[in-house]
């Protein structure tokens, strides 16, 4: 079983063999076969037909099923490294979280906004965008573009503080979901307004291509963790009977594993 850590509390050991892992999965081919699904997927979601891995309650379920999968091939690489996770509401742009020896810095203005150091810059010769969703083979990023914040721990607790999974009619447009609120269509926005934060290649369906994107999943996934732990006479919705979205014993395209299969990850991993 594996421990995951908030990245601030990472030894120095352990940012390197993360980010060693990241690229070796790049440069073997493994990490593109995970954007590549992620944009599939998110091209697929609609909200009013069939949507699976966004804009619906198996966004929660989906996203663990993917994450559970990656650090699984990472740990193919190196067995020690678990993915850690990104607490938005206390570390910003100034965070150790972007320096030259871990996820790599914000982009430059005056260069389409591209990332021009750290281990993920496209001048390594390591950080190719091979499988995209925009004309960019660089990763990007444009920190708060707009005046845009990071979610404050107040939005978080608030959203923690729903007592309904999900809701009718199971998309962007459900009100007092849980799901739907931290997915961040509505109330708070928090999910989503995190991507947007860090704007450029995040911003896309081929959000994975930043290696930040596993971080900031591995949080919305401590966040659901937290709100099991809070309600655990509750449970995924709907449980039975919808068409274009995953029932609790469905399964989520494209495994096998269902909402109920993803409820319990305690024998798998842990969160710090």
């Amino acid at each position: 079983m594996g421990i995951r850590k908030n990245q601030q509390n990472l030894t120095a050991t352990e940012r390197s063999n993360l980010v060693n892992a990241l690229l070796t999965l790049k440069q073997n081919g493994r990490y593109d076969l995970f954007v590549r699904l992620h944009i599939d997927r998110a091209n697929g979601d609609s909200d009013w037909s069939t949507r699976i891995g966004h804009r619906s309650p198996s966004f929660l379920p989906w996203h663990r099923k993917y994450l559970i999968d990656f650090e699984l091939a990472l740990q193919e690489v190196d067995p020690s490294v678990t993915l850690p996770y990104w607490d938005w509401t206390t570390a910003g742009s100034t965070s150790t979280l972007w320096s030259n020896d871990f996820m790599g810095p914000n982009g430059t203005s005056t260069a389409n906004w591209r990332v021009n150091a750290g281990p993920f810059a496209q001048s390594t010769g390591r950080w190719t965008l091979n499988v995209r969703s925009d004309s960019a083979n660089y990763l990007r990023r444009s920190f708060g573009t707009g005046g845009l914040r990071l979610p404050a721990a107040s939005e978080v607790s608030s959203v923690l503080g729903l007592t309904t999974y999900d809701t009718s009619p199971w998309n962007s447009t459900s009100t007092n979901s849980f799901r739907n609120y931290l997915e961040g269509f509505r109330g708070p926005n928090v999910h989503n307004r995190v991507h947007n934060w860090v704007s450029g290649t995040m911003a896309g369906a081929g959000s994975p291509n930043d290696p930040v994107f596993w971080l900031h999943h591995c949080n919305v996934d401590r966040l659901w963790s937290q709100w099991q732990a809070r309600n655990p006479g509750l449970t995924y919705l709907p449980t039975a009977g919808t068409t274009d979205v995953v029932d609790i014993d469905e399964a989520m395209n494209p495994w096998t594993t269902t909402p109920r299969n993803m409820l319990d990850h305690s024998a798998i991993y842990q969160y710090q």
